[in-house]
């Protein structure tokens, strides 16, 4: 197991487990699940997610109505920059409709998945899906985590050694730039969703296929009918690199950083998903601004739970953690950025080394 320098030291046998709260009926997360449901954190809230896709949609729709009154105008990039603000949110909202937070069942929560990601934001929802479920299942597992698999960025001492090519010169330097590599993280999720749908596996692909293509030709006829070409351009260069830096803004605080483990290392479930994961502190607007993830531990714990309950969840689980002698990591949000990026160093220093690079 790979531990970075913030992590604490205690996660060391990762593997571990309680005899006396293994004696006191099932394993230490069954003993956690029944308090959760026990507090009613577990049930839906259906108001709650009325008024937040019926807002996420509201404020898209004006976003764009804004875009076809404003016509011919420099003052587009403000509302590129607020749709980027949107297309975050949507994201997000894809998000919770995957982990079934919205809908008990399949169905709705595909067919919603793929109208918000698809039709809304154009990336794939069966992509994502498929991706995001072999994340949640081994979180920071370099052989089963699809987002921490070696490619651009490197994240550990023993990709670093085994880099190559790009990935060798980005990689010495990752830190210094990964957030503006993050301009085109909106960019690579159109081309990785596009470049999904060849794949067999791929399930409803004419569906999916469909709204993408509807997704794109819309947009780009759009900007190009309303604006001018230099300003259609600017236009999606700013919608789209905003959209990546939101995007990965909200997503980089979760686990980069924290402990990463290799071949058998596969600790039970409580531990996977507590030992990997970071939460962020902050009030009602950390929460919105990042839909509910800076819970990301009670979230892997529980992904199923609507976001409104992830806030009441995090005192019964970090009591919980404190009490089994689970380290429980939380920090703000600068912070959660200072670590990753640290690590991000850290890791590249085999890298710099054969580089002879101080970067």
């Amino acid at each position: 197991m790979t531990i970075s320098p913030q992590a604490p030291a205690s996660v060391a046998v990762p593997g571990a487990r309680s005899r006396t709260s293994a004696s006191r009926g099932g394993s230490d997360f069954a003993r956690l699940s029944r308090r959760i449901a026990a507090a009613g954190l577990l049930e839906r809230r259906p108001g709650y997610y009325t008024a937040r896709l019926t807002l996420v949609i509201a404020l898209t729709a004006a976003g764009w109505g804004a875009f076809a009154v404003l016509g011919d105008s420099w003052w587009q990039m403000a509302v590129a920059a607020f749709l980027a603000l949107m297309s975050g949110q949507i994201a997000l909202v894809s998000h919770d409709l995957a982990h079934r937070q919205v809908f008990r069942r399949a169905r709705p929560s595909e067919v919603w998945g793929r109208l918000f990601g698809n039709l809304g934001i154009g990336m794939s929802y069966g992509w994502w899906m498929n991706k995001h479920t072999r994340h949640h299942a081994n979180p920071n597992h370099e052989d089963l985590d699809p987002d921490v698999a070696p490619d651009i960025l490197v994240w550990s001492t023993e990709q670093a050694r085994a880099g190559s090519g790009l990935a060798r010169f980005v990689g010495a330097r990752q830190a210094w730039l990964f957030f503006p590599l993050l301009t085109l993280e909106g960019f690579n999720l159109h081309v990785a969703s596009l470049r999904a749908l060849r794949s067999p596996a791929m399930k409803h692909r004419s569906s999916e296929a469909g709204l993408l293509l509807f997704h794109l030709v819309a947009y780009v006829s759009a900007l190009f009918v309303v604006l001018p070409p230099g300003k259609a351009v600017a236009f999606l260069l700013v919608h789209q690199c905003l959209f990546g830096v939101y995007l990965g803004c909200t997503f980089a605080p979760n686990h980069k950083g924290m402990p990463t483990f290799r071949g058998d290392e596969r600790p039970d479930f409580l531990r996977r998903q507590v030992l990997t994961s970071r939460n962020v502190r902050g009030g009602r607007i950390i929460d919105v601004l990042l839909g509910g993830l800076n819970h990301q531990i009670e979230h892997h714990l529980f992904p199923s739970m609507p976001t409104p309950h992830l806030r009441r969840a995090q005192g019964i689980v970090r009591a919980y953690c404190a009490e089994i002698g689970v380290p429980y990591h939380e920090t703000g949000l600068v912070r959660s950025y200072r670590e990753a990026l640290a690590h991000l160093h850290r890791v590249g220093e085999p890298l710099r080394r054969r580089r002879g690079t101080r970067a």
